[in-house]
């Protein structure tokens, strides 16, 4: 009766994108009063919830893996699938007999370097990284508390209670990953959208180059914007919209292309979207919690306690400090604020 109750009265600590920041991300939880037991990261009275992303860009990514998988298979936490933990089993899978391609997620520069840290980090330990392809697979693509929910990039109801009647739970197999690389697909909408969100084509003959090179026809909208007219009222993502194309308003038929996340559904927890500034709530059930650690900007966890209305009181985070050596692979040198 005792382990009832400590689960009923248990809070959550819902963590952002790690890629691969090993060593701050055990900064985060020690600053949370997690303590290694038997070489597990624990805490008598919390449970982490981990956003997705443990994999890519970082120096210690197979530290960041161990260190959540531990965590997870020993029940002091929680995952649910990020964007590139899908994008490794695409890039690891052979295509089926009969396909275009040879693999399932297309072996170009752009898919090469994006996975090149993580491929590179396990080079001598090819067992172990064939195990964690294995084990994503029983990562969920959501969690569904009773008091919060949590996905990577996009709460699509309608979806995703599509998804759990099509596959009976919350985790893709090995049908499913292959069926998922037709985006135009059930299954490749499923993963487009609750691990990399909703977007809109911008006007006939424009687009915008990312901060990271990509040249792009569509744009990253919210999925709970509330009556929203402009683009300037549904776009969510790092690279703005040039001014006069942010002042266009909403077509019909594009309004209709929108979803949205009801005030009265449970809090919501994404990751995913690369935040600047102070953590704050989106709204006030629905935050983000990425704020690019990997690119030396925060690691932040979302301390929840069961409230209705999110606040940015419970917002903690540990600051990662550019490193004083210029040629310095990524960001780990953390400071806890």
């Amino acid at each position: 009766m005792a382990g009832n109750r400590q689960t009923a009265n248990r809070g959550y600590d819902i963590i952002g994108d790690i890629h691969g920041c090993a060593n701050t991300l055990a900064r985060l939880l020690d600053q949370m009063g997690y303590r290694k037991v038997n070489g597990v990261y624990q805490h008598p009275r919390r449970q982490a919830i981990f956003i997705g992303d443990i994999i890519d860009r970082g120096p210690r990514i197979r530290e960041a893996l161990h260190l959540v998988r531990d965590m997870v298979e020993h029940g002091s936490a929680r995952i649910v699938m990020g964007n590139h933990e899908y994008n490794a089993l695409g890039y690891c899978t052979r295509a089926r007999p009969g396909s275009n391609r040879k693999w399932l997620r297309e072996h170009n520069a752009r898919h090469d370097r994006l996975i090149k840290e993580t491929l590179d980090q396990f080079e001598a330990y090819p067992h172990e990284w064939n195990e964690f392809l294995e084990w994503f697979y029983t990562i969920p693509l959501f969690i569904e508390d009773e008091s919060f929910r949590a996905v990577h990039a996009c709460w699509d109801g309608d979806l995703i209670e599509k998804f759990k009647r099509v596959q009976g739970g919350a985790c893709i197999d090995e049908d499913f990953l292959h069926a998922s690389a037709a985006i135009e697909s059930f299954a490749g909408q499923v993963m487009d959208t609750l691990l990399r969100g909703t977007d809109l084509r911008l006007p006939e003959g424009m687009s915008i180059t990312g901060k990271d090179g990509y040249v792009r026809e569509f744009f990253r909208t919210k999925f709970w914007a509330d009556d929203p007219h402009t683009y300037a009222d549904v776009v969510f993502q790092p690279d703005p919209l040039p001014p006069e194309v942010a002042r266009r308003v909403l077509t019909e038929n594009e309004r209709k292309q929108l979803i949205s996340y009801p005030l009265d559904a449970p809090p919501v927890f994404v990751g995913h979207y690369w935040m600047e500034g102070e953590p704050a709530p989106l709204k006030s059930n629905v935050a983000c919690i990425d704020f690019s650690a990997v690119k030396y900007g925060r690691l932040v966890a979302y301390r929840m306690d069961g409230e209705r209305a999110l606040s940015r009181d419970k917002f903690v985070w540990v600051e990662v400090e550019r490193p004083e050596q210029p040629d310095y692979p990524t960001s780990e040198d953390s400071v806890a604020r």
